[in-house]
């Protein structure tokens, strides 16, 4: 059975109102492509803009409040759940859905909200994107702590993007990496191979609670052979051949077999949109990330597809897996 543990589902206003893709993403779309590509289970979150942000300034490309909700991820998270129980459930099935959470603003309306839909609407985990919301990851240290008693709780482990670049001050894999630290008792995954930054990588696999997934791997490897800035320098990458794909992720899973996990992104295996006057266009599919995985020896492939995503989310019923 093979995992994909990074799907989003819904729409994203700020993309949409933007002119950037990809914006939307519904469950029969990505279950009928999934399958098509030979993906058997999908963990799932919502969109990352949500509508506390008002529309108008995010036609704008600004972040400001007063939008049409008061507390970030409420409508998000329930939309999401509604369509995998209640519109979709024969679908639904097949998905892991993750509540997303915003870890600086309206802890404590969130969490009650989170406590709600958990009686309503099983979910798994957590996940955070605080680079697009502006919001500092090491905020679950402090007014965010909340979110750590919540997971706690229910354990329920976090799934969190993961950036390297200087300028993005919210999502450094190294923030992520110290929340990790602090909190032993709970499990993390950084997303994006932490652009493949190997001081990163290493201590992920030295610390027992923390995982790493390679999510929009063939993008990111076309960064690395662009030259682009969202990826680690050179003086610190992880060494491999980013011009064939396959390859790294093959080198990935045997350098830190059990802490890769295997996920696409989708639909944000492409990222395309005008920047400074200029396209910026990262191109994949679905069909192409699931190639890589495909490649890998049965061995490799089982453990970072499916095995690792089990330990991240130690599941209390195993049998959420095996409905049909």
């Amino acid at each position: 059975m093979i995992i994909d543990c990074h799907n989003h589902l819904g729409v994203d206003l700020f993309f949409y109102l933007n002119g950037y893709h990809p914006y939307a993403q519904d469950l029969p779309a990505l279950v009928t492509e999934g399958r098509h590509c030979g993906i058997d289970r999908w963990m799932v979150f919502p969109m990352v803009a949500n509508l506390t942000w008002d529309i108008a300034a995010m036609r704008r490309t600004e972040l400001k409040p007063d939008g049409c909700e008061q507390v970030p991820y409420a409508f998000e998270n329930e939309r999401m759940l509604r369509e995998i129980y209640e519109l979709y459930p024969d679908l639904g099935r097949f998905t892991l859905p993750l509540a997303i959470i915003d870890p600086m603003r309206e802890p404590a309306a969130q969490i009650s909200k989170l406590r709600e839909l958990y009686i309503r609407f099983p979910f798994y985990g957590l996940k955070i994107q605080a680079t697009m919301i502006q919001a500092d990851v090491t905020a679950l240290l402090r007014e965010g702590r909340g979110f750590l008693d919540f997971a706690a709780e229910f354990n329920l482990p976090l799934l969190i993007h993961s950036s390297v670049a200087p300028e993005d001050v919210w999502s450094q894999a190294s923030s992520i990496l110290k929340v990790a630290e602090a909190t032993p008792h709970l499990r993390f995954c950084l997303a994006h191979s932490c652009r493949y930054d190997r001081e990163s990588l290493d201590r992920v696999a030295e610390l027992p609670n923390a995982w790493f997934d390679c999510s929009a791997h063939r993008i990111h490897c076309d960064g690395v052979a662009q030259g682009l800035g969202f990826v680690a320098p050179a003086a610190r990458r992880f060494v491999a051949d980013y011009r064939d794909p396959a390859a790294v992720l093959h080198r990935l899973a045997e350098t830190y077999p059990t802490k890769l996990m295997w996920g696409s992104d989708t639909p944000f295996q492409s990222y395309v949109a005008h920047l400074d006057g200029k396209l910026t266009a990262l191109r994949s599919t679905y069909a192409a990330e699931a190639a890589c995985v495909h490649a890998l020896p049965a061995d490799l492939k089982r453990t970072v597809a499916h095995a690792n995503a089990l330990a991240f989310l130690q599941l209390k019923d195993e049998s959420v897996l095996t409905r049909v």
